[in-house]
């Protein structure tokens, strides 16, 4: 018969060597922090060694080269980019006239000349390239820049960057999930935005809408402050995890927010922007004023809507569309990884193979395999008896 055991275990640091395995190998991913997740996918963007793609694009100062500008390399014509990433040339224009939306003092522009990748000149760097979004202040408008995913199917995921925001007072810098309803009072987003014209030691942090026409919702965002004198213009990892329960937010591993509240439910997207309209919140930015996100790397494990995502690997889905261990039917994740549990970015380490442990428990091998666990886990293994 199929017996299903639970072992605890024991809440002591491990110091045993991290397995470092291939994603190919996991069949599943797990978090940690306060809402450890199950999910089935993993991405990883590495911007630090390209440096045959660098170069820094001259600003275009009208507006017709700005919205017309193609790709500032062929990094973002690769297939390596398109199969996940799109760029975006929206303006703040409604329709053909001159009304803009929300209340911006000035035009935006997204522009494709405004991603790129920049060589990193900075002392005792780590990096020899990174990822540029830049938004700069012309006299007649403001070009900006975003890109994000090219399909709208994550449903509940744990991104992280490494990242920081630099520049001039009146820009925004994000990373943040979005799912357009059309309707902004009904919009689906759980977000972290850094104000240049605000504290650096500050970030803000959303489910979305924080507000409607008629009222304020304080308990649907965070003003949080960076752990241990952080500030993000240093190079700091930033991670948000969104889950069917709440989302809730990391600063170089430290939670540093975490909201209930009006918690994104529908698959989104996945964006990151630099921007400034000159409205209330980002504030305006003086004519020749340039501020800049700069990424090295972006790691995300995620949910999809996608069903051939879970035939192709015979995966189960708990309650709420969140990945489980275990199915209902028996069939599990038998190989479990972890985009936590090693030091280096972009490796990924084995926690438990249970297939591993149900041979152990097959032949009468009643001890621990030599694996890695991580302090809040629980090791499920099946036995044959």
């Amino acid at each position: 018969m199929l017996l299903w055991i639970v072992f605890p275990v024991i809440v002591k640091q491990c110091s045993a060597q991290v397995t470092v395995v291939n994603s190919s190998t996991c069949g599943c991913f797990l978090t940690n922090g306060s809402t450890p997740t199950y999910y089935s996918d993993r991405i990883f963007f590495d911007f630090r060694q390209l440096s045959q793609f660098s170069g820094v694009p001259d600003l275009l100062k009208g507006i017709s080269e700005t919205t017309k500008a193609m790709a500032s390399s062929d990094y973002f014509s690769s297939t390596d980019w398109t199969d996940v990433w799109s760029l975006q040339r929206w303006s703040n224009k409604i329709g053909k006239g001159d009304e803009l939306r929300g209340d911006a003092s000035y035009l935006m522009l997204n522009t494709l000349n405004n991603v790129y990748i920049e060589k990193n000149n900075g002392e005792n760097s780590s990096s020899d390239t990174f990822l540029t979004l830049r938004t700069s202040r012309q006299n007649a408008f403001q070009s900006v820049a975003e890109f994000q995913t090219a399909e709208a199917n994550y449903k509940y995921l744990s991104i992280r960057m490494l990242s920081r925001t630099i520049g001039s007072p009146g820009a925004c810098t994000a990373m943040f999930t979005y799912r357009d309803t059309g309707d902004g009072s009904k919009v689906q987003e759980a977000d972290i935005e850094m104000l240049t014209s605000g504290p650096k030691n500050r970030i803000q942090y959303t489910n979305q809408p924080s507000y409607n026409e008629n009222e304020t919702f304080p308990e649907a965002t965070r003003n949080g402050t960076l752990p241990n004198g952080i500030l993000f213009s240093d190079w700091v990892v930033h991670r948000l995890d969104w889950t069917p329960d709440r989302s809730v937010w990391y600063v170089d591993g430290q939670e540093t927010a975490n909201i209930k509240f009006q918690t994104p439910r529908d698959a989104s997207r996945v964006h990151f922007n630099t921007w400034s309209n000159g409205g209330s919140w980002t504030g305006k930015m003086l004519v020749g004023g340039e501020a800049f996100m700069q990424i090295q790397w972006i790691e995300m494990v995620y949910n999809t809507t996608t069903e051939n995502v879970m035939s192709d690997k015979e995966r189960r889905w708990a309650p709420g569309g969140v990945l489980s261990e275990r199915g209902a039917t028996g069939h599990h994740c038998q190989v479990v990884c972890s985009i936590d549990e090693s030091n280096t970015a972009g490796e990924i380490a084995l926690l438990w193979d249970s297939e591993a442990a149900h041979m152990f428990a097959h032949q009468g091998l009643w001890r621990w395999s030599t694996l890695t666990l991580p302090v809040w886990s629980l090791v499920t293994i099946s036995l044959v008896i």
